[in-house]
C-alpha cells in the first residue's frame, strides 16, 4: 500500500491511482464517495509527484484583436467592429510587462480573414528579437488552422514555421470539451475534436510545448469531462508535450450558452464540482501530467488557495489583463501581485515558485516591493466596439 486505506475507496483503486493506471470506472466511483477522501487521494498523489512547491508565472494577456469570425455560445469578447493591434502596439505592451518583470507573454486573438499566419510569424519574431528572455506563449490551434487555411499552408508547416520564429508554447484553448456533441451546441464554428488533437500532437512532434485546458460546467455531461482529460492522457502518452491541464469553469454571464442556462435556472459548477474536477484530474493524470492549476481569475483567489489541498499545485499567472473573462462577468480581478501569490500559497502551507512558461524556475521578481506598476487599468471591453 502506498498510504493508509481508506474505507470508502476500494484499495484497486487506489492502487491504480499511484500506478496512473485510474480507469473510467474508477473515477466515477470516487466521484460518488465522499468528496474529502477524494481530495485526500488527490493531495496525496500531488506530493507523491511534485512535492509541496506551488508555482506561479508573472505574465501578461495581450490581447491581437477582439475580432472574430466565429459563433461560439458562449463568448461575449467578440464584436463586429472591433481593433486589431499593430506589432508595434504589441511590443509596446510587451515592454510595459518586461519593466514589470514579466517572463512570459501570453498572445491571444480571434480568427478572422483580416489576420493570416504571416502577420503571426511577424508578431512571434519581432517580439523574440527585442526581447528574446520572454517566453512567447501564443495563439491556438483554432487560430493556427484558420491562419493556415487562408495563408494556404499546411498546419505542420505553420507550427514548425512558428517554431523557427522563436515560439515557445501554443495555448491549448479552444478544445473547450472534446466531445462533438457538445462543440455543435456551444462552438460549431470551430475546429473539431479530432482536428484539436491532431494539431496539438502535430505542435508537440514540432518541438512546441502546450498546455491543457478544459472548460466545463455548461451543456456538457459528467462522462464527457472525464473522456476529455482520459484523452488529455492518452495524447501525453504519446508525445510527452504537455506542461499542465487548466480546468477552467464556464461563466455564463453576457453569452448565449449562459443566458438558456439562467433562464431554464441552472447555473455554472459549483464550488464543489470545481474542486472536484481539479481532484479527479489530478488522479487522471498522474504520472503523466504534473501540473494541475487552479486559476485564480476562474475561482476566485480562496477557492484557489482551497485548491491546493485538492491535487492543485500551481496558481496561474499575474495576468494584467483578463479581457476575456471580466467580459463573461468574471469579478476576481485581472491582476494578482507576486506579494500576493505568496502569500496565499504560504498561507496554505506549502511553498512558493515563480517559474516561466515551461514551469522552469526563475529568480524571484517582486516589482511591486520596488515600486507601483504601470497603470494597466480595468479592460474596458465596451471602448473598442
Amino acid at each position: 500500500m502506498y498510504m493508509k486505506k481508506q474505507a470508502a475507496i476500494p484499495d484497486d483503486v487506489i492502487e491504480r491511482a499511484y500506478q496512473g493506471k485510474c480507469t473510467k470506472e474508477d473515477t466515477l466511483i470516487l466521484l460518488e464517495g465522499s468528496p474529502f477522501e477524494l481530495f485526500e487521494l488527490a493531495d496525496a498523489l500531488r506530493t507523491h509527484a511534485v512535492g509541496d512547491v506551488v508555482s506561479y508565472v508573472m505574465n501578461r494577456n495581450i490581447y491581437i484583436t477582439n475580432k472574430c469570425a466565429g459563433n461560439c455560445g458562449f463568448c461575449a469578447y467578440r464584436t463586429e467592429k472591433g481593433y486589431i493591434l499593430s506589432v508595434e502596439e504589441i511590443l509596446k505592451k510587451v515592454g510595459e510587462a518586461r519593466k514589470a518583470g514579466v517572463v512570459e507573454v501570453c498572445v491571444q486573438g480571434g480568427y478572422t480573414p483580416e489576420i493570416d499566419m504571416e502577420f503571426y510569424f511577424e508578431i512571434v519574431e519581432s517580439i523574440k528579437a527585442e526581447f528574446p528572455d520572454i517566453c512567447i506563449h501564443a495563439l491556438s490551434p483554432m487560430e493556427v488552422n484558420y491562419a493556415a487555411g487562408i495563408s494556404g499552408m499546411s498546419v505542420k508547416e505553420a507550427l514548425r514555421k512558428l517554431k523557427d520564429c522563436g515560439l515557445d508554447s501554443l495555448t491549448g484553448t479552444s478544445a473547450e470539451i472534446l466531445s462533438d456533441r457538445v462543440r455543435k451546441i456551444i462552438c460549431p464554428g470551430k475546429i473539431n475534436t479530432q482536428q484539436w488533437i491532431d494539431t496539438i500532437t502535430t505542435a508537440h512532434k514540432t518541438g512546441i510545448s502546450t498546455n491543457a485546458t478544459i472548460m466545463y460546467g455548461h451543456v456538457e455531461t459528467v462522462e464527457e469531462r472525464l473522456d476529455h482529460v482520459f484523452t488529455i492522457r492518452e495524447i501525453q502518452k504519446e508525445t510527452g508535450g504537455f506542461s499542465e491541464l487548466i480546468p477552467m469553469s464556464f461563466l455564463p454571464y453576457n453569452n448565449r450558452i449562459g443566458e438558456k442556462m439562467l433562464a431554464s435556472g441552472k447555473f455554472a459548477s459549483t464550488g464543489l464540482e470545481d474542486l472536484q474536477l481539479i481532484a479527479i484530474s489530478r488522479i487522471i493524470l498522474h504520472t503523466y501530467v504534473n501540473n494541475i492549476q487552479a486559476t485564480w481569475v476562474k475561482l476566485g483567489k480562496k477557492l484557489a488557495q482551497v485548491a491546493l489541498q485538492c491535487g492543485a499545485n500551481d496558481l496561474g499567472g499575474t495576468l494584467m489583463e483578463d479581457q476575456i473573462s471580466t467580459a463573461s462577468g468574471g469579478n476576481n480581478g485581472e491582476y494578482v501581485s507576486p506579494a500576493e501569490f505568496e502569500w496565499m500559497i504560504k498561507g496554505a502551507g506549502r511553498i512558493p515558485m515563480q517559474r516561466d512558461t515551461l514551469y522552469r524556475k526563475v529568480e524571484p521578481r517582486f516589482p511591486d516591493r520596488e515600486g507601483p506598476l504601470p497603470n494597466y487599468g480595468r479592460a474596458k471591453i465596451d471602448s473598442r466596439e
